[in-house]
């Protein structure tokens, strides 16, 4: 308790001084979520200096500011985060903030298109970025921003900015053809949380997450049982661990259904909150996604 009220009180002190950029010229930008992170970087290339906080594997909505996190926030031009309270305890660090160009990319998109909650903080759906219709709107928000902070390189992330949407249509039609190869009655997901409801939305899946839209709720032994018997009347074949998740939960909901003598296998880890690790293929966005699709349409066929 001592150290987070040391670890307040530093943010706030700092927050209040304005940063200036390195002598490099460079915009000095930070990130929360790997998401993120890899959007903006793809964006801003070699004219930004970029830090992320948050690095693969790290569950958003449990992540608390540490005393490293103080400093790059306070040096920081930007600072771009999901927002819909999925950073959790992050939020009320930036609703403090003075004189900081603080960017919710979530802010772009109309809500009324969201998918509502009502045991979620902000009662909408916080995973915006498996949804790449949003990702693109956000993609275009992160080129306005970084052109309007480093107006000298809006020309530099105009044309990346295009490059990328060009990706992220490929991945549309990528993804599409490889969904379209498993029949919508098998379409069926069920992983450790809520996470995936835009994906379920976009590719005619139904989705069952065991935990709710934040794993900082708890899944009961009820929650296991029920979601046990939706899988032996579906006949699901597969349920998925989540990287970010504790694998222990759908373990669990496998030892349930192996109770009542059915069978399901674990389908394989998908990524839901966070990227892979840097530097492989799953460390990006597009990676990642590719990725979470061929594992769930293999593992469901």
């Amino acid at each position: 308790m001592k150290k987070h009220l040391i670890i307040f009180l530093c943010i706030t002190l700092l927050f209040n001084c304005k940063s200036e950029k390195k002598e490099d010229g460079k915009l000095n930008v930070v990130t929360t979520t790997t998401m993120i992170t890899d959007l903006v970087k793809n964006i801003g290339g070699n004219h930004i200096n970029l830090q992320g906080l948050m690095g693969s594997g790290v569950d958003p909505h449990l992540y608390k500011a540490s005393e490293g996190d103080v400093t790059k926030l306070a040096n920081a031009d930007v600072i771009f985060y999901n927002g819909l309270h999925l950073e959790g305890k992050l939020v009320e660090v930036f609703e403090k903030m003075k004189n900081k160009k603080t960017v919710a990319v979530s802010d772009v998109l109309d809500k009324t298109t969201l998918i509502g909650s009502d045991y979620f903080a902000s009662n909408y759906d916080p995973h915006i970025w498996f949804n790449i219709d949003y990702w693109k709107q956000v993609t275009n928000y992160i080129v306005k921003t970084l052109s309007e902070e480093l107006p000298e390189q809006k020309a530099v992330f105009e044309t990346n900015g295009k490059n990328y949407l060009g990706q992220l249509l490929a991945l549309q039609e990528n993804v599409e053809t490889t969904i379209n190869t498993l029949p919508k009655n098998q379409r069926i997901l069920v992983t450790a949380h809520d996470a995936f409801n835009y994906f379920g939305k976009s590719f005619e899946f139904e989705v069952v997450g065991l935990q709710g839209l934040s794993t900082a709720t708890e899944a009961g032994v009820q929650d296991v049982q029920n979601l046990s018997a939706f899988i032996i009347e579906k006949k699901v074949k597969a349920i998925f661990v989540e990287s970010s998740v504790p694998k222990r939960t759908i373990e669990a909901l496998q030892a349930a259904v192996r109770s009542k003598d059915h069978e399901v296998s674990i389908g394989g880890t998908i990524y839901s909150d966070a990227l892979g690790d840097a530097g492989t293929v799953e460390g990006t966005y597009i990676g990642m996604y590719e990725y979470n699709v061929n594992t769930i349409v293999n593992a469901l066929k």
